[in-house]
């Protein structure tokens, strides 16, 4: 999908930590850390050495990024509370920002969490609820320049035309985060 915006067509390049995203040359791997034991793959981890220990492998296979998390995604799960969220993240991303080569996205919609996962190290925030739960985020990302990942998510509406759906709401979060001040370079798109 090539997007328009005030900076011009196509991707751009995103600099995050010591890696250069050159957007549309070639795919790159995000590695999904969870942190919560109710995780929606099952893989929940429970602590930060066996979770840098995975981050590792992952990177030693491929990955370009690592994403972390301390809440489920999955359909029915319970929410938790931001210090929850927060005690579950941020000691894995002191150590991981300390010793891994790659960036490291806050996969969280909440503000406090991404503050403190970024104070911690994190590189990125990764929002999968498309602003819904944490509009401010994209004024977090453009108060410290950092790439935040907008999600499409459809999650409870009734879509009939699914493509029109997903370009509508992409293009509406750019929007929304280019208003907020987020570099046209920091910002990545997921369909959901």
């Amino acid at each position: 999908m090539t997007v328009e915006s005030k900076h011009g067509p196509g991707p751009g390049v995103t600099h995050c930590k010591d890696t250069m995203f050159h957007w549309g040359t070639r795919t790159y791997i995000m590695g999904i850390i969870n942190l919560s034991p109710d995780s929606f793959s099952g893989d929940g981890l429970a602590s930060a050495e066996s979770a840098l220990e995975r981050a590792q492998q992952m990177i030693a296979e491929g990955a370009d990024i690592i994403d972390v998390g301390g809440e489920s995604t999955r359909p029915q799960s319970s929410p938790v509370s931001i210090e929850e969220e927060i005690a579950r993240v941020v000691p894995f991303i002191r150590v991981a920002a300390k010793v891994l080569p790659v960036p490291i996205s806050i996969d969280t919609y909440k503000y406090e969490v991404a503050r403190k996962a970024l104070d911690a190290g994190a590189n990125i925030i990764n929002d999968v609820s498309g602003l819904r739960e944490g509009p401010d985020l994209v004024k977090l990302a453009a108060g410290r320049d950092v790439p935040i990942v907008l999600t499409s998510n459809e999650r409870g509406h009734a879509v009939t035309n699914i493509m029109q759906s997903v370009t509508g709401n992409l293009s509406k979060l750019i929007v929304t985060a280019e208003e907020a001040g987020v570099a046209w370079r920091n910002i990545i798109l997921d369909p959901g």
